[in-house]
């Protein structure tokens, strides 16, 4: 069976109505074209694109933007060669590129939340799913096994952590992206009463400032941060799979990028 891109996005945002204002949109390319094969990744940098053009794909999909803003505005920098050398790569290889954020997130539960568990192997610990966070109730373990664990899993070489290493987790919270700031994640400390939150990030004076002074209380709270690609990049491993099932006869690929930042 012939599949163009337009059935593959229909298929992609089929679970969710229709949204109103979205940065979902096809990127380059024509809806129209039939789809010889597929690749998600969490961003198309320089290197992920070639890797999708070397494999022989002619539909990305990308969970963030490709010209360093969310909202993928370049009018500030139309005329820089580092954006105008990506735009030539793109439009050389004519590869059709799609952003999928919004209606990923919106799946119930969240794709990209789900993606992180699965890679985590915790899902049958998964107690209650938010919008923008689960509710995971583990086999209790200190905080620093639980470090350990997820970096493992992840195959992240750090994270940064707030709070007692010795610390026994239980209760924990997931979220992902920049979901880590106050509003998201300081009432599931109160209202879940979890132990420790696991996110991508957040502002550096919000959650991270609330955990310290509840450790300066006695209380006992912690918290991971695995950087924003770190936690949601299995989301987009994770679509990959559905992808491949809905379109059997299709080659689906998932392009890992190494982390932009190195610790010396």
């Amino acid at each position: 069976m012939k599949v163009t891109i337009q059935n593959v996005l229909d298929k992609l945002m089929e679970p969710v109505p229709e949204l109103a204002r979205t940065v979902d949109i096809l990127l380059t390319g024509n809806k129209e074209t039939l789809v010889k094969g597929i690749a998600t990744t969490f961003l198309a940098t320089h290197d992920v694109i070639q890797q999708a053009i070397d494999l022989g794909v002619n539909l990305l999909i990308t969970h963030e933007g490709l010209y360093y803003s969310h909202l993928d505005r370049t009018g500030k920098w139309t005329s820089d060669p580092v954006f105008l050398e990506k735009k030539r790569l793109i439009e050389q290889s004519e590869i059709a590129i799609f952003r999928f954020h919004d209606y990923i997130h919106m799946y119930e539960p969240d794709g990209i939340t789900s993606g992180l568990i699965q890679r985590l192997n915790w899902e049958t610990y998964i107690e209650k799913d938010y919008k923008a966070a689960s509710i995971l109730a583990l086999p209790k373990m200190p905080l620093k096994e639980i470090v350990s664990y997820v970096k493992d899993k992840l195959q992240i070489p750090y994270v940064r952590v707030a709070g007692d290493l010795s610390l026994g987790c239980k209760r924990v919270g997931i979220s992902v992206g920049y979901r880590g700031g106050n509003e998201n994640s300081i009432p599931l400390f109160h209202q879940d009463k979890i132990d420790l939150l696991i996110s991508g990030e957040g502002p550096e004076w919000e959650t991270p400032e609330y955990v310290r002074d509840a450790v300066q209380q006695g209380l006992k709270k912690a918290l991971i941060f695995l950087g924003h690609a770190e936690s949601e990049k299995a989301g987009m491993e994770y679509i990959a799979q559905k992808i491949q099932t809905l379109f059997p006869s299709i080659p689906v690929h998932f392009i890992e990028e190494k982390p932009v930042f190195e610790i010396l």
